[in-house]
């Protein structure tokens, strides 16, 4: 008996044209299969040092991102945690993660189905973003590192900050409200296309 593999379809695979209209100062690219596993952990737990022995890093603190690593650590809240890695890592993570944390306290789940990740990147990136999410993206309010949960033209995202003054950000937007922002992107992009840069 033959299983065969379910196709994934990411739900921005037909914007790439629209996203290479964008004027150059912005630029947009959709990373739609990363693993995404959400961990439940008390901060200081004996569970919590375990994870952040087997995946060497530290928890970062509040709206804060650990973005040394192939696997990104994404503050969520008080005792909630997102880690963002390469595609097709769910099973080993799980399992490294499950064992480590042994019969302490604490949950991973997998939830990479949940959420598409879109890379922004270019000297346009706060201006746009300022059309549309209330938080202010000054590198003095938001340096590299910032991980915020907020909204970008009224829908939800994790917004996390990886260049100097905004310059490159990830929005994790869950799947059901992709396309929607890819389209406010898009429009909200149109304004500078000719713009020199």
């Amino acid at each position: 008996m033959t299983v065969e593999t379910p196709i994934r379809f990411s739900p921005l695979s037909e914007w790439q044209d629209d996203f290479a209209q964008l004027p150059t100062g912005l630029q947009v690219r959709e990373l739609p299969y990363l693993t995404q596993l959400t961990l439940r952990v008390a901060p200081g737990s004996a569970a919590a040092k375990a994870v952040e022995s087997a995946l060497d890093i530290t928890l970062p603190g509040p709206l804060r991102a650990e973005l040394s690593g192939d696997v990104k650590v994404l503050w969520m809240g008080p005792d909630e945690w997102l880690l963002a890695a390469p595609e097709g890592l769910q099973d080993e993570l799980l399992a490294q993660l499950r064992s480590a944390i042994g019969d302490e306290f604490a949950a991973v789940t997998d939830v990479s189905a949940q959420r598409t990740t879109l890379a922004l990147s270019g000297h346009l990136v706060r201006e746009v973003l300022a059309q549309g999410c209330a938080i202010d993206l000054d590198p003095r309010a938001t340096p590299v590192g910032s991980c915020l949960t907020t909204l970008l033209a009224q829908a939800p995202i994790t917004l996390v900050v990886r260049g100097e003054g905004a310059s490159s950000v990830w929005l994790l937007v869950r799947s059901s409200f992709a396309s929607y922002l890819a389209t406010w992107l898009v429009d909200a992009g149109t304004e500078y296309r000719g713009s020199s840069g």
